[in-house]
């Protein structure tokens, strides 16, 4: 049974490529099955879903209560941390060096509207982060025919100086696709808590998908609500497996039938980031988060560190440097028995998902005619 809800809750209502709702201009790209939604504010993507089917995985928005910590509106659904993930350091706060980046933050330029092309659905966004001297292009290629889209950003330094950085993808589920029985299963392979002494060999790190918290150890695949009002918030991070040039993670909700997933290169994104949330004992939000460094401190620390895992912690740009990076993203149906994925491989032109069960464990297929770039 797929969850559905009131089509008046809906944020969406008209089919244009670009449309203004609630006083937020919106890019939306809709191909035969799904339909994405990326607001100009924050240059965030809000909205992935079938076009028959009203289940969003990327509805997280922080609460209002919350945004006095540093966040903002602008950071919801899936966005790009850049140029940190993280908090800046206290003098780099002084001079309004927002947490997570400028990126989510700023307002950005609708480049293209979308349009057919012999490739998929094509739209293009930008924007320019004048503290950090960087700018980002972003391309975003929807599969026509099937549930998968491809999304590519350039990111330049317009600095005549070179620095470092790091670009770390934000996705966060939330209720009601992130629910008691919606399952994590990923690439990674060991780890550590961001709250805990740092790992100094992979010997000593945690293996996906347990996790050593002040508490005890967690399973990360799972995340309950709790009895009472408890509260819960950490984060953890994991190199990835080696076994393929591919990292992944999914997320599976059997209550709405529902999968949500990415896929990436490692030599581009090294780090997976697990972060939970939990208040006043009911879910909230889970993130997904990918990228090119795996602990969320400040550069003067990072650079100290240097790499945890034999992982580096940070990239360097050079002065007019730009690099690109990109990351498929997909939808698929699943049984209401689904029990996660124990593996993904990505063929020529399909996505193959293995189920995680002993007993005849079931292939979830995803066709695509999209692929991620050449190394």
């Amino acid at each position: 049974m797929i969850y559905r809800i009131s089509i008046a809750a809906l944020l969406i209502t008209t089919f244009a490529s670009c449309s203004v709702v609630r006083g937020q201009e919106l890019v939306r790209v809709r191909g035969d099955q799904v339909e994405m939604v990326w607001a100009v504010s924050g240059g965030a993507l809000i909205s992935f879903r079938f076009v028959d089917e009203l289940t969003n995985p990327l509805n997280f928005e922080i609460p209002t209560g919350e945004q006095k910590t540093g966040y903002a509106t602008s950071l919801r659904g899936h966005f790009m941390c850049l140029d940190r993930w993280g908090a800046p350091s206290k003098a780099e706060e002084m001079h309004g060096i927002p947490f997570h980046g400028e990126a989510p933050r700023v307002t950005w330029v609708i480049d293209q509207t979308p349009i057919d092309s012999t490739q998929g659905i094509v739209a293009k966004m930008s924007c320019v982060m004048p503290l950090a001297a960087m700018r980002v292009n972003r391309t975003v290629v929807l599969d026509q025919a099937s549930s998968v889209a491809l999304v590519t950003e350039q990111v330049s330094n317009t600095h005549h100086l070179a620095r470092i950085y790091n670009l770390v993808q934000h996705p966060s589920i939330a209720p009601p696709f992130l629910n008691d029985g919606t399952l994590i299963d990923s690439s990674a392979e060991v780890g550590f808590a961001q709250d805990r002494p740092l790992p100094t060999m992979r010997a000593g790190a945690n293996r996906w998908p347990t996790v050593s918290l002040a508490k005890g150890d967690v399973d990360l695949r799972r995340f309950r609500d709790a009895p009472g009002n408890e509260s819960e918030h950490d984060v953890s991070s994991f190199t990835l497996s080696k076994k393929s040039d591919c990292g992944w993670v999914v997320a599976s909700s059997p209550q709405h039938q529902l999968l949500l997933g990415y896929v990436w290169r490692t030599a581009e994104y090294p780090w997976l980031n697990l972060w939970r949330y939990r208040a006043d004992g009911k879910l909230a939000a889970r993130g997904l988060e990918f990228g090119t460094t795996g602990y969320h401190q400040p550069f003067p620390i990072l650079v100290r560190q240097r790499s945890i895992l034999d992982q580096p912690l940070y990239e360097p740009l050079d002065a007019d440097e730009t690099v690109a990076k990109s990351y498929l993203c997909f939808l698929a149906h699943i049984p209401q028995d689904f029990q996660g994925v124990a593996s993904l491989e990505l063929d020529a032109n399909v996505i193959r998902l293995l189920e995680r069960r002993a007993k005849d464990p079931r292939e979830i297929t995803v066709r695509t005619t999209l692929a991620l770039p050449t190394p």
